[in-house]
């Protein structure tokens, strides 16, 4: 269960279609989530599994609370059809299913995704229901130490949480040959020389794209390009539309709309990784960023705030990338200006952050934990 599939994107939707890719022999998978996009079917299959969508507007309370029992609605419908829910993320959804989960005695998994919302103290301040829905499963997985270690700030059973950090398809998130990235370059549109410094994600104010904007703008001793890969315009509630006008805006008023490349959500962004030359995370709250994994992966020098527990348990600075404080943009312009200036030693970084990621975060590893997650709560049930 998520709060977005394909075609719709989500990090949490991204990572349940890759898991269910990598398991198709070894599990049978359905997933059921949320819709903002009524153009989409209710009922649909994707990679030949069964999706189902409740419809939802994120705007309206009420809509999101009926989009709630309509989830579990579906649960109690197909309830022949699967032995385990897995749930991923806290949200309002969580309360209705984990009631049914109980009275149903199907095991409840949970995935813990987002800093800042999915932990105890976050909850709590919902009520007592929410409080409980959220300590229900059966056992649940964090993608990052810093959300483990909420849990266990909390006192919360620490045999009942696991860490398994978000993974990638690393034969698809890989480096790209010099020519190789030309003609990918040539494919998308951007031109074929120059470094081009990249980011993917959401316009929102967490994640700082402004801030970016601004840090690359200070940088005067080399001269790039930057790409914005994401959602600009409304449709989950974190986005801002207002950062993407403000950014095109300056743009046009310095002169430089040759320079700043907007590109709409892909699903096949892998392509603008394995284009660019650097990425760059500006967000001041994630958990386990998956864009940060597949920069990584794809042997990019990486810049990212310095998150506790986050993004420092993922790269090492001056080893994997750089790390910065939060909200800090003459650190954040010098870094860039740095990676950009040296390309042998950002080539040299990027290359030891591929291998991190092949060590720690192929999607196989987080695979074969998914499944011995499902084997622990099916044999721990009379």
């Amino acid at each position: 269960m998520t709060g977005a599939y394909y075609p719709e994107i989500s990090a949490a939707g991204v990572q349940c279609r890759s898991v269910a890719r990598a398991i198709a022999d070894r599990a049978r998978l359905s997933v059921l989530t949320t819709a903002v996009d009524r153009r989409l079917p209710a009922a649909d299959t994707v990679d030949g599994r069964p999706v189902s969508r409740v419809f939802v507007d994120v705007t309206s309370r009420a809509s999101k609370t009926a989009a709630s029992f309509g989830l579990a609605g579906h649960l109690l419908h197909a309830r022949g059809t699967y032995d385990i829910i897995h749930i991923h993320g806290f949200s309002q959804k969580n309360v209705p299913v984990s009631v049914f989960a109980s009275l149903s005695r199907k095991p409840l998994v949970l995935t813990l995704h987002t800093g800042g919302q999915d932990e105890p103290d976050a909850v709590k301040r919902h009520g007592r229901l929410a409080s409980w829905a959220f300590t229900s499963a059966d056992l649940t997985l964090a993608v990052s130490p810093n959300l483990v270690a909420r849990w266990s700030a909390a006192g919360l059973d620490a045999d009942r949480i696991r860490l398994v950090p978000n993974g990638v398809d690393t034969r698809r998130f890989r480096p790209a040959a010099d020519d190789e990235k030309a003609a990918i370059r040539r494919e998308i549109g951007w031109p074929e020389t120059g470094p081009v410094v990249l980011f993917v994600g959401f316009f929102s104010r967490d994640k700082r794209p402004d801030l970016l904007f601004r840090a690359w703008r200070r940088i005067e001793d080399v001269r790039s390009r930057l790409a914005f890969v994401g959602a600009k315009r409304s449709g989950y509630y974190e986005i801002d539309e207002s950062i993407a006008r403000q950014i095109a805006c300056e743009t046009a008023s310095a002169g430089c709309v040759d320079d700043v490349l907007f590109v709409d959500p892909a699903h096949e962004v892998d392509r603008y990784f394995r284009a660019a030359d650097a990425y760059v995370l500006p967000s001041v709250r994630e958990a386990h960023p998956l864009a940060l994994v597949e920069a990584m992966a794809c042997g990019l020098p990486c810049i990212a705030t310095r998150l506790d527990g986050a993004t420092d348990a993922m790269m090492t600075d001056g080893e994997h990338g750089v790390l910065v404080p939060p909200d800090d943009e003459a650190a954040l312009a010098r870094a860039i200006s740095a990676v950009l200036k040296d390309p042998l030693a950002a080539r040299a970084m990027g290359a030891r952050a591929r291998q991190r990621v092949l060590e720690r975060y192929d999607i196989q590893r987080t695979a074969g934990a998914w499944l011995d997650a499902y084997q622990t709560v099916l044999t721990a049930r009379p």
